[in-house]
């Protein structure tokens, strides 16, 4: 019995010796991982919450930016970067495009949502501006849905491009070629589509190595450096007409007047402005965590809801004041405030049945005021 006993007991402690290992590896892989996830998600979640705040920052200044010159260089240089940046990341999270079921998780996640505020839009500016009837128009999208419409055209464009040789050049051969067509405009963002559509399939080809050149401190300083400059030659030498090219949304003949062939040659060097500005931008992202950088997972909600408030005060005389006053730094306190507010829980709650049609948050936060 001593013998077996003893046996036993070496067997026990050989089987716990075992656990403990494969707990200690799974716990150092583990760490390793979640510390690349975070760093990962702290980048790339700084990068979209400030990207989507010069967004509506952006669409604040719209209305009055021809009363202050300095307010014209802020809107361009803004548009410069800030929505080829968001595609550029959007782009880089479709490493799994070649995955059964794909476009299927994107029309569920994306185009859903935009058949859905597309209505929510129509009801609400029938509303908002007394019109004398409601016009239901899936295929023109309203004002910054066009984003949605165009990110489920690339995914789908990607999945043919990947398959393609030489891809980037194409696209960008595509993305000229489409500035002499008149007919295309905004009906199904296609314009927009085709021109943007080589920075997406950029991001898709990047991966975190390049990211991290990028982050590297001279980069960092030359895209700094890069930046400052490229704001002072919109204020000084680059005419406001330059917005017309920056939305990507008209035809050259529309833009310059007539059809010119010299259109194509400017988009080609607007590609080349906004490559380096959209890199430049994404280099002083800071890599650490802030009081904001959950906020980045919910770009979504704050892109289609923000539309609401905007719209609702452009109505008002608030506009006005704030011009008269020369009150401009209002326009960033509020920019600040409606993006925090869009943000936050309550409003994700009561929004996400219609952005990604789950009601279990709002009946958790609907339970809890019952039980309050």
């Amino acid at each position: 019995m001593g013998i077996i006993e003893r046996d036993t007991k070496k067997r026990t402690l050989l089987i716990k010796k075992k656990r403990i290992t494969i707990f200690a590896r799974l716990v150092k892989v583990g760490g390793i991982m979640a510390t690349q996830v975070k760093e990962r998600d702290y980048y790339f979640d700084n990068a979209r919450f400030i990207l989507i705040f010069l967004v509506v920052f952006g669409h604040f200044i719209s209305p009055i930016k021809s009363q202050s010159d300095w307010l014209y260089t802020i809107y361009n240089f803004i548009y410069t970067f800030h929505m080829p940046a968001f595609i550029l990341i959007s782009g880089f999270f479709t490493k799994g495009v070649r995955k059964d079921g794909y476009l299927s998780k994107i029309f569920r996640k994306i185009l859903i949502p935009y058949i859905v505020f597309q209505l929510i839009y129509s009801f609400f500016y029938y509303d908002l501006y007394n019109k004398s009837e409601m016009k239901l128009n899936f295929f023109d999208p309203h004002w910054a849905l066009w984003f949605l419409l165009s990110l489920v055209f690339w995914n789908v464009l990607l999945k043919v491009f990947v398959k393609m040789k030489y891809p980037l050049l194409l696209a960008i051969g595509i993305g000229i070629a489409v500035g002499y067509i008149t007919e295309i405009g905004t009906y199904l963002s296609l314009l927009r589509t085709f021109v943007f559509f080589p920075v997406f399939l950029l991001g898709h080809y990047l991966t975190k190595r390049d990211f991290k050149q990028i982050l590297k401190p001279s980069i960092r300083i030359a895209s700094g450096v890069f930046l400052v400059l490229m704001f002072l030659a919109y204020h000084f030498f680059i005419p406001d007409q330059a917005k017309d090219w920056l939305l990507s949304s008209s035809s050259y003949a529309d833009i310059l007047g007539h059809n010119e062939w010299y259109g194509g040659v400017i988009r080609l060097g607007l590609y080349a402005v906004m490559f380096l500005s959209t890199f430049s931008f994404l280099a002083i992202i800071p890599k650490r965590r802030f009081f904001f950088t959950e906020f980045g997972e919910r770009t979504l909600y704050i892109y289609l809801l923000h539309g609401f408030v905007l719209k609702y005060l452009f109505t008002t005389d608030l506009f006005s004041k704030i011009e008269d006053n020369n009150y401009y730094v209002m326009l960033l306190v509020l920019a600040v405030i409606i993006t925090m507010f869009l943000a936050s829980k309550p409003v994700i709650a009561l929004a996400q049945p219609l952005i990604e049609l789950r009601w279990s948050k709002l009946n958790r936060m609907l339970k809890k005021e019952e039980k309050s």
